[in-house]
């Protein structure tokens, strides 16, 4: 089996939902959930936490993550991209002999993504011939068909229109299947960064995720849907225990 890391992103100076990497959802840190799928998964050689907060890295360590030190501030602003940090982790780990071929971005903002929802992406690559990467996708909700651009006093539509009926005009049922990406996780052979300075490369596969699998904590409301899912059984959360003492 290739060699696995799992990267676990929780920068500070979330403004939408403030903390929230270390915010209690049913009883433990958000950023616990994330850690317990990737460590039970049995994929990876290690996982580690990029973070900029100490808070956040006591956490992570508390549950059994390794955060050996705090990613710069340069690289953890709020729109630094992940290439600037996945580099930088990568090049550390490579000068402590720790090289790996495949890595997985395992935001903690989608806490109902367990260990087996990781395996099945995993697997999907591996089978997936000369593939660079694999993402987690679902339909989308909004199709950009209907979709449009503001311009001066008047609008008009994101995507061009085909003859006949316009995209904007049809029912939904009708439109092209689109799908959009969700922050559940990403897979990719280290080699995407180093040869093509990627996170994704040429060639991505598609990891189609069902139901809360793919759910993502992205604005206050989510935080209070996710308790709700939690609450209800409607979803399950990895099974997480500290690993260290307090």
């Amino acid at each position: 089996m290739p060699s696995g890391l799992a990267l676990i992103p929780a920068r500070a100076g979330s403004q939408r939902v403030p903390g929230k990497n270390v915010r209690p959802l049913a009883g433990h840190p958000l950023i616990a959930y994330s850690i317990a799928a990737a460590r039970e998964s049995g994929l990876f050689d290690l996982v580690y936490v990029s973070t900029d907060s100490e808070e956040t890295a006591e956490v992570a360590r508390r549950y059994g993550a390794e955060v050996p030190e705090l990613r710069p501030h340069e690289l953890a602003g709020s729109t630094s991209p992940d290439i600037e940090w996945i580099r930088h982790t990568l090049a550390l780990l490579a000068e402590r002999g720790q090289e790996f071929e495949l890595f997985s971005i395992l935001r903690p903002t989608s806490p109902f993504r367990g260990a087996g929802t990781i395996r099945r992406a995993w697997d999907t690559l591996l089978a997936h011939e000369g593939a660079d990467s694999i993402r987690a996708v679902e339909l989308c909700r909004q199709h950009p068909g209907k979709m449009w651009m503001l311009v001066g006093a008047e609008m008009r539509p994101l995507l061009d229109q085909p003859e006949g009926v316009p995209l904007h005009s049809r029912q939904y049922q009708s439109l092209p299947e689109v799908y959009v990406q969700n922050s559940s996780l990403e897979i990719a052979w280290t080699r995407v960064v180093t040869e093509l300075d990627s996170i994704a490369g040429d060639r991505i596969a598609p990891f189609l995720t069902h139901g809360s699998e793919g759910f993502t904590i992205d604005y206050p409301g989510d935080w209070n849907e996710a308790e709700r899912l939690a609450d209800s059984g409607e979803a399950e959360l990895p099974a997480v225990e500290p690993v260290l003492a307090r």
